[in-house]
């Protein structure tokens, strides 16, 4: 699947109507356009975060014919399908910066999917920028100064929910499931920080499966005959709502935890069955389309203006569609702060910088900002627990442990 964004329209901000420059330009940039590149799944077992590109692809619609693009520049904005299989996301990308010349790339999706592409992106001096996946690893400024990520580390949410098992369950006998690769992994290694040397006294049960597999049925077997009294499930959307379903159908009642990616109410929750899904636990940075206490939240409403004129008919239930307004608000800065310079250098510069900003769906307290050296933009976020009809948030704004 290959879409492309390429609208115009008439200025109407300051940071949209900035004077453009005729000499030179950069990498990806003319007077008149702005490339931007992408890769997500409209195919294969993650096609559930495909929402996410559509997202992306309504939203420089939106600024190209409401705000006139990009300081005068017009967006392509060019998004390929990678079906989740890292050799597709190398093949991919290279044709995004090989062939299409794009300034950058913005939100890739999948930890496997853009460990693939890394080194090659850092080593061109391509900013791949705030990537969709919470790999721990997206902040090492010293090693890929060029790689940023913009949701909580995996390993910090890991980390979350050990304090809390520890502090309601000192006796628990913990099991988890995990995707086999650097997302699931992430995971183990926030709860070996957060349990130290307790780690094996608690875990009695690491069972992970493979993204091509068509079920997880004998791994929650497996889990449950452990006699683990607390699950945490570190899965992608469709083999998440499975382990949900699974649980449920086994009559097996864990504290169970869940990944926060694979929270959405509309591509998770529904699928599995709301009543089977209650009592999880996972945790929030941004507000829930589905709990009533934001019906009247102006980011909120904001949001639903924007899905009602630009995604009409999308399942506005799905978490999806929040995490792509997020993530673009966050761009939105970065280019506010970049002026006329879109120089591939200066984006990541400012991407490096970020400065206070309405990221209208973010939870109350959690904010957005890094540093040179901090490469992690959110680090915080909240426990919520599914109450069969959407989630309740409890409890503080927390952070991890550390690493």
């Amino acid at each position: 699947m290959r879409r492309r964004t390429l609208l115009t329209g008439i200025g109407s901000t300051a940071l949209l109507a900035t004077p453009h420059i005729a000499k030179a330009q950069w990498p990806g940039v003319t007077k008149d356009e702005i490339k931007i590149g992408h890769t997500i799944p409209y195919s294969g077992p993650a096609s559930a975060y495909g929402v996410i590109g559509q997202f992306h692809t309504a939203w420089f619609k939106m600024v190209n014919e409401t705000m006139g693009g990009i300081a005068g520049r017009k967006v392509n904005f060019i998004t390929l399908d990678d079906g989740y299989l890292p050799p597709k996301t190398v093949e991919q990308v290279r044709r995004l910066v090989e062939q299409e010349g794009v300034s950058f790339m913005f939100s890739p999706l999948g930890t496997a999917n853009n460990t693939a592409i890394q080194k090659y992106l850092n080593q061109k001096k391509v900013p791949q920028l705030f990537v969709a996946t919470g790999a721990d690893k997206w902040g090492n400024p010293k090693e890929f100064p060029w790689t940023m990520g913009w949701q909580p580390s995996y390993r910090t949410e890991a980390q979350i929910y050990a304090k809390y098992m520890r502090k309601e369950k000192p006796n628990a006998k913990l099991a988890v499931l995990y995707q086999n690769d650097d997302f699931g992994k992430d995971y183990l290694i926030g709860l070996k920080d957060a349990l130290g040397a307790d780690y094996a006294k608690f875990m009695v049960k690491e069972v992970s499966y493979e993204v091509t597999d068509a079920t997880i049925d004998s791994q929650a077997v497996t889990l449950q005959s452990s006699g683990a009294d607390v699950l945490v499930t570190a899965a992608t959307p469709k083999f998440a709502a499975q382990m949900i379903r699974k649980v449920a159908d086994m009559n097996w009642k864990p504290l169970h935890f869940l990944t926060n990616v694979s929270a959405s109410v509309g591509s998770v929750i529904k699928p599995a069955g709301a009543e089977k899904a209650v009592g999880i636990i996972t945790s929030a940075y941004i507000k829930d389309s589905t709990d009533p206490r934001w019906k009247d939240d102006p980011g909120i409403k904001t949001w639903r203006t924007f899905m009602d004129k630009w995604l009409p008919g999308a399942d506005q239930t799905d978490g999806g569609y929040l995490a792509g307004y997020g993530v673009d608000q966050t761009l939105m800065q970065v280019f506010k702060q970049c002026g006329n310079d879109l120089s591939r250098e200066n984006i990541m510069q400012q991407a490096a910088n970020i400065q206070p900003h309405d990221c209208a769906v973010l939870l109350p307290g959690i904010g957005v900002n890094t540093t040179p050296t901090n490469f992690h933009p959110i680090r915080q976020m909240q426990l919520t627990k599914w109450s069969g009809s959407s989630w309740e948030l409890f409890g503080d704004i927390i952070e991890g442990t550390g690493a």
